[in-house]
């Protein structure tokens, strides 16, 4: 019997994925439930397991745009499994294949005084040319006569000046659909709001002081979850975003849509790209709910098991570039969210106290937010509300009592 394996639906609005990796070549035998693909949407990367047992054939080839409801391989269920095959063992986390690279030689110079260097562009190829600022005569023609066709134009890359030696390759990769559906939003969010960014600073001791009390006390309570700074930053951001709510709301077309609740979206670097996964209703978590909901999704998305449900929704969003060193950025909005709040990385800077210059660790903050719908007053405010609490973690976020807070 031959079963047709087609694409399930991976969301309600999702109505392609693109085929990333095959975990199988075609004419393996693959057991029931057993992992053969990774697709990606414009969401998330799914694996898609085995209906059934049996021999595959593959019906569509990494990189393939597939419509959900396709058929991508058929499973011969009545073949016999091959005789020594080793037992199946459970799937390793998964690491991202690479994709399908086509090689792109550098650019060869000029030719010498030959029909080719005096071939003549069609029109189609003439506008492609015009358009990546590159001379006809650079371009050895392959059509009659060393005409140059519109394939000629298309594969021409730019002169990137006379090489002087070593290694000149290129190679060219095509972007998952994750990637290209990030992107796409990033330029949207630039073109469609009127993003503006206000900075601030936070002296981190109050923070660091509370940490360093009890940390390891957190830790053994709570099964190993640390005391991160991301919770003391999710709560404070919470309570600003309930004393301004308009920073907690959103564009529809002539309307602005307002939440009483927080879900706050954390960006996170995973193996597929930037990814932002939801703390759902934040304002309701203790520092431990935070913490452990925080530690969930980013271990989901390190092993490639983040599903389009995690990043549903969000009405803030929350980015760290200091884990990489970052100083200071304006963080770009993720649509249709209306703020997003950057940290940065922590330096020991000499700051004045009380008309006294002492050193203390200290943090940029920014806060890029769309201005149609957020005004100055609301935005600076907000952000001077989440410096306040983070400067004052005992009274703001802990109510005078760190260790109920923390649940010691």
């Amino acid at each position: 019997m031959i079963l047709e394996m087609k694409v399930p639906s991976p969301g309600e609005s999702i109505k392609e994925v693109e085929i990333a990796t095959w975990l199988v070549k075609d004419g393996d035998y693959v057991e029931k439930d057993q992992a053969i693909a990774e697709v990606d949407s414009d969401k998330a990367t799914l694996e898609l397991p085995a209906e059934a047992s049996g021999i595959i054939t593959l019906k569509a080839e990494e990189g393939d745009a597939v419509a959900v409801g396709a058929v991508v391989c058929l499973i011969d269920t009545s073949a016999a499994k091959p005789s020594g095959s080793a037992p199946a063992v459970e799937a390793a986390p998964i690491v991202e294949a690479p994709k399908a690279e086509v090689k792109v030689e550098a650019p060869k110079a000029a030719p010498v005084a030959t029909s080719y260097a005096s071939g003549t562009p069609s029109p189609a190829a003439r506008k492609i040319l015009d358009e990546k600022n590159i001379a006809p005569a650079s371009i050895q023609g392959t059509g009659k006569d060393g005409r140059i066709t519109k394939d000629d134009a298309v594969n021409a890359v730019p002169s990137m000046g006379t090489p002087t030696g070593g290694s000149r390759g290129s190679e060219r990769t095509k972007l998952s659909m994750l990637r290209r559906k990030v992107a796409e939003r990033l330029v949207a969010a630039k073109n469609d709001t009127a993003m503006l960014t206000t900075f601030n600073e936070v002296n981190m001791t109050p923070i660091n002081t509370l940490r360093n009390e009890y940390k390891d006390a957190f830790k053994a309570k709570h099964g190993g979850i640390g005391l991160g700074y991301m919770s003391f930053f999710t709560k404070a951001v919470t309570r600003a975003l309930q004393l301004y709510p308009d920073v907690n709301s959103m564009m529809d077309g002539d309307y602005k849509i307002g939440y009483d609740f927080c879900d706050i979206s954390i960006a996170v670097s995973g193996p597929k790209g930037l990814m932002v996964p939801v703390v759902r209703n934040a304002e309701n978590l203790t520092f431990r709910g935070i913490e452990a909901d925080i530690k969930r999704l980013a271990i989901k998305a390190r092993d490639g098991q983040i599903t389009v449900d995690d990043m549903t929704g969000g009405t803030f969003t929350i980015t760290n570039g200091g884990v990489f060193g970052s100083m200071l950025s304006t963080p770009i909005i993720n649509p249709p969210q209306s703020g997003i709040l950057g940290m940065h990385n922590i330096i020991e800077r000499p700051i004045a106290v009380n008309g006294k210059v002492e050193i203390h660790p200290m943090m940029y903050v920014a806060l890029s937010y769309d201005h149609r719908i957020i005004d100055g007053r609301e935005s600076v405010g907000f952000l001077v509300a989440v410096k306040e609490a983070l400067e004052n973690p005992v009274a703001l976020l802990c109510d005078n009592n760190p260790k109920k807070a923390f649940e010691l």
